[in-house]
C-alpha cells in the first residue's frame, strides 16, 4: 500500500474520540486518554452503589444495613460529565452509538469487579406508551452490548412496565417511590433465576428497587443492579 493510499484510508476510516476527537479504538470510539480520565465509580454501598468515602468502601450503606434492596449493586461511573453528556444524547437525542461505549465500559467495569455473574440480564422496561414515544428503550441497548460482552442472555420478556409512570426526574425525592408503586410485572419464568437489572443512571434507587421486588415476588433467586452512573 503506497504512503498516500495509507494516508486516506487513515484519514477517512481510523475512528475519532467522541469526546476530544482524537484518534481512537475502534471497538470503543474514545481514546485511552479519555477513558482514564472518565468519573470511574471509586469508592461505595455494595448493596446499592451509593458513593461512600474510602473508608466506607465496599461496606453497605446505612439505608443498606437496614434493608438491602438488592444483593448487589456496580455503578461504572459517577454522574458527572462528561458521562452525563453521552447518556443525555443517548436517551434524548438518538444517538445511539453511545449505547456500545457505555455499555461496553459497564461490561469492563463488571469484569473488573468480578461479581458473581447472573443467569441473565433484565434490562429496565419502559411503559409501551413511552417506548412509542422514544422509539427504543436506551437500557435494552446498554444490555445488549454489555452482555455481548459479558456472554449473557438478555432478557427483556422477564420484564414489563405496566403502569405509565410520571418520570422520576420530575418529581421530588420524597415523591418518587410512591410514583413506582406496582409499577412493574415480572414473569414467572424468571423463577429461580439470578437477574442482574440494567439502567443507565440510578438515583434513589427506586426504580430498580420496584423492578426488583417484581422479579422476586415471582421467584427470582437474587437481584443485582448495573448502571451506567450513580447520582
Amino acid at each position: 500500500m503506497t504512503n498516500w493510499t495509507r494516508a486516506i484510508r487513515n484519514t477517512v476510516f481510523t475512528p475519532k474520540c467522541l469526546l476530544c476527537h482524537a484518534p481512537a479504538s475502534l471497538a470503543l470510539d474514545l481514546c485511552e486518554g479519555c477513558v482514564t480520565d472518565l468519573p470511574w465509580q471509586q469508592h461505595a454501598c455494595r448493596n446499592c452503589a451509593l458513593p461512600l468515602p474510602a473508608a466506607g468502601a465496599d461496606a453497605p450503606c446505612s439505608a443498606c444495613l437496614q434493608r438491602p434492596r438488592f444483593d448487589a449493586a456496580i455503578a461504572a461511573f459517577a454522574y458527572a460529565t462528561p458521562v452525563d453528556w453521552l447518556i443525555t444524547q443517548l436517551k434524548f437525542h438518538r444517538r445511539l452509538a453511545h449505547a456500545r461505549v457505555l455499555g461496553s465500559l459497564l461490561a469492563q467495569r463488571i469484569t473488573s469487579s468480578a461479581p458473581t455473574l447472573p443467569d441473565s440480564i433484565v434490562p429496565t422496561p419502559l411503559h409501551p406508551r413511552r417506548y412509542r414515544q422514544r422509539g427504543y428503550n436506551q437500557a435494552t441497548l446498554l444490555a445488549r452490548h454489555a452482555a455481548r460482552a459479558l456472554q449473557l442472555p438478555v432478557t427483556p420478556h422477564l420484564a414489563r412496565r405496566i403502569r405509565d409512570t410520571a418520570p422520576q426526574m420530575t418529581l421530588p425525592a420524597s415523591q418518587r417511590q410512591h410514583n413506582l408503586h406496582a409499577a412493574f410485572a415480572a414473569d414467572s419464568s424468571c423463577c429461580n433465576r439470578h437477574i442482574a437489572i440494567v439502567d443507565d443512571v440510578v438515583t434513589t434507587g427506586h426504580t430498580a428497587d420496584a423492578l426488583a421486588q417484581a422479579l422476586r415476588h415471582n421467584g427470582a433467586a437474587s437481584v443485582q443492579v448495573w448502571c451506567i452512573a450513580r447520582a
